[in-house]
């Protein structure tokens, strides 16, 4: 019956912002995208979750209705792709990336597309001018990312990133990173 009744809930949400998926197919504006996804990222509650999660099945480049996002979440380019049973808390912001299957992202955390989103190689020349390198940044499977952690590379299959961590390098399968820069205190499981 409560999956018969989700089922229910999500058509009624897909049905509901049909309209701003299609407007943004027709124009193909990232820009856009990125204010719906802001608009979608305010509607509180479960319903909020359920609209969040219709809106990006409808929008970004793979993702599964198998999933939770929190209020206040965004995900700033359509380039993205959400796994099977994610679940996203709130107020975390990702940029470019692939979430594997899983993948369990807690409040306020910030995946960014890659650590070169800058260039530094004009001198004179403003920063905000200055070009630099966009990536997907890949989330493997079953990963935890606690509170606050601040993601700029790839991690890999089921890691534990605790809480605050910055990752600035990618990681390996099956590790426990922390701290700023974030770096491997153990191993979970033996290959």
């Amino acid at each position: 019956m409560k999956r018969y009744l989700q089922k229910i809930v999500l058509g009624g949400c897909i049905i509901l912002t049909m309209p701003l998926s299609v407007l943004f197919r027709i124009s193909k504006s990232k820009k856009l995208f990125a204010g719906q996804a802001q608009l979608m990222a305010l509607v509180p509650g479960t319903i909020g979750s359920y609209l969040r999660v219709a809106y990006y099945c409808m929008t970004l480049e793979a993702c599964s209705s198998k999933g939770y996002i929190g209020f206040g979440t965004f995900i700033a380019h359509p380039e993205t792709e959400l796994g099977r049973g994610y679940y996203i808390g709130a107020f975390t912001i990702i940029g470019t990336a692939k979430i594997g299957d899983h993948a369990t992202i807690a409040s306020h955390v910030s995946i960014l597309s890659g650590n070169s989103q800058h260039g530094f190689k004009q001198i004179g020349k403003p920063i905000q001018e200055q070009t630099g390198v966009y990536r997907k940044i890949t989330i493997g499977a079953n990963c935890w990312i606690g509170n606050g952690a601040i993601i700029m590379d790839d991690l890999g299959i089921q890691n534990v990133i605790a809480a605050g961590s910055v990752v600035t390098k990618k990681t390996e399968d099956y590790v426990v990173v922390a701290g700023n820069p974030a770096k491997e205190i153990k191993k979970i499981y033996a290959k």
